[in-house]
């Protein structure tokens, strides 16, 4: 073993020790203890168990990690199987794996639209941003590095990013400024340009022990969906860097087997402990699939999002809101990064229906979406089941890259509606189902203006009955 490599592991039983967990084996027999427990680690797992379910599955699927998943198309009514997707952006993904060495993210100078990186840690936490808003338009080089690792910065880096957990999420996505395929082979070749490179072969040097992704635990959502649950948070505890302010409260889970890196069974558990715990998950999932108004608020038929989606910093201790943001979302932005209310209602408080009604949407010259010059806004059309909408103008979304006609007082009229509203009015039709629908504004890289207070869209109204 490399004397760097043993220095690191040292360094990481060290910090397993620090926070002193009890012996798991000496598991509560106290019923009413063991639910309230599992309730909070319940919560406090989610995220993390959402997270590393899709990691799974995803590098199963890809072939590991370090390397770039391109999404060549933006996504459409053919595409079913993630709600309430965007049709903005195009998605480069990879999931990095820092157990032996950090990761050098490199992106190319890009001027001419929106891009940006995303870097999620295994808690959720958006820990870090490049890209339009975060770092500009120039070519920029940052480090991705582990909870552990201690080393030189070489040259050539503009910054660090240093994660909690050795594995960390990396979304990228690059706006699609019109969908003729000019523009989509301009994306296309700017994917081609985001690039991944392990930090000895970005230096030139020997590269460290590697390191066996057969250790990881096989994912079974009947497992984390029971009691087994502990295994998993147990794994993903053991790959984290506990932060002193959570020692004690995970601390307090050891008492129904929570323990970093520890082995866990089920059977150690008495029948009424764990049934206790089978309990408790099915009452924290009611609180995490029902929040209230913790995750935001319902104004004029649109529902606000707050913040829901940040960093250490900003999530610490929001153990209830960071779950069922997970559960709402997976990977949201930042509210400084994108912000997104959505419209469920119209003015009149019932629900959009174009086999009913049409609708207008208008806004104020004042009243438009506050975004800043360096990013964009969108509209995106969902039928009842959360998808995109089929329509003969193959139109999905609509936004102010989509030439919209403007009125001379600077107010703009949006058309929601099933059939044309006349061939005069379709440049601001955004075409409706036969029925249900709902609608996401998307406001990328919002003005600080449109986050203090949060910005309210107008309300949908009526525009008469539909013969």
């Amino acid at each position: 073993m490399h004397g760097k490599n043993l220095i690191l592991l040292v360094v990481f039983f060290i910090a397993l020790l620090s926070i002193s967990m009890a012996d798991p084996t000496e598991l509560t027999t106290d019923c009413d203890q063991a639910r309230e427990l599992a309730r909070q680690a319940y919560i406090f797992a989610y995220p993390m168990l959402e997270n590393y379910r899709t990691m799974f599955f995803q590098t199963s699927e890809w072939g590991g990690f370090n390397f770039y998943n391109h999404v060549k198309t933006l996504f459409g009514p053919e595409n079913r199987t993630v709600v309430r997707p965007n049709n903005d952006t195009i998605y480069s993904t990879a999931w990095l794996d820092l157990r032996t060495e950090p990761v050098v993210v490199m992106l190319p100078a890009v001027s001419d639209r929106y891009y940006s990186l995303q870097l999620v840690d295994l808690y959720t936490h958006n820990f870090a941003y490049a890209g339009t808003r975060a770092t500009g338009t120039t070519a920029t080089n940052v480090l991705v590095v582990g909870p552990y690792w201690k080393g030189d910065i070489p040259s050539g880096i503009d910054d660090v990013f240093r994660s909690e957990g050795n594995f960390v999420y990396c979304v990228m996505r690059t706006a699609v400024n019109s969908e003729l395929q000019g523009d989509l082979d301009k994306v296309q070749k700017i994917q081609q340009q985001y690039l991944l490179q392990m930090l000895s072969s970005y230096c030139d040097t020997a590269a460290p022990t590697g390191v066996s992704y057969d250790d990881l635990p096989a994912f079974d959502q009947a497992v984390a969906d029971s009691a087994g649950f502990i295994g998993y948070l147990n794994f993903l505890l053991g790959q984290l860097e506990i932060q002193p302010s959570e020692e004690e409260l995970i601390r307090s889970f050891s008492a129904i087997g929570v323990c970093p890196d520890c082995s866990f069974d089920t059977a150690d558990l008495s029948e009424p402990v764990r049934e206790a715990i089978e309990s408790a998950i099915v009452e924290a999932r009611q609180e995490i699939y029902y929040p209230g108004t913790a995750m935001g608020s319902i104004t004029d038929g649109w529902s606000l999002p707050g913040r829901i989606f940040g960093n250490r910093e900003r999530m610490q201790g929001h153990y209830l809101i960071r779950a069922s943001a997970a559960h709402l979302g997976l990977y949201g932005n930042d509210l400084e990064e994108a912000y997104y209310p959505s419209c469920f209602f119209d003015s009149d408080g019932e629900p959009l229906d174009a086999s009913k009604h049409n609708y207008v949407l208008i806004f104020k010259e004042e009243q438009l979406p506050p975004v800043d010059p360096k990013g964009f806004w969108s509209i995106t059309m969902y039928d009842g089941d959360q998808f995109m909408v089929e329509n003969p103008l193959h139109r999905y979304s609509i936004g102010d890259r989509s030439g919209l006609e403007y009125r001379e007082d600077g107010s703009l009229v949006l058309y929601l509606q099933h059939q044309s509203p006349g061939e005069a009015q379709e440049t601001n039709w955004l075409p409706a189902p036969n029925g249900k629908f709902t609608m996401t504004l998307r406001i990328y890289i919002p003005s600080p203006a449109g986050l203090d207070p949060l910005y309210c869209p107008p309300a949908v109204n009526k525009a008469g009955t539909v013969e």
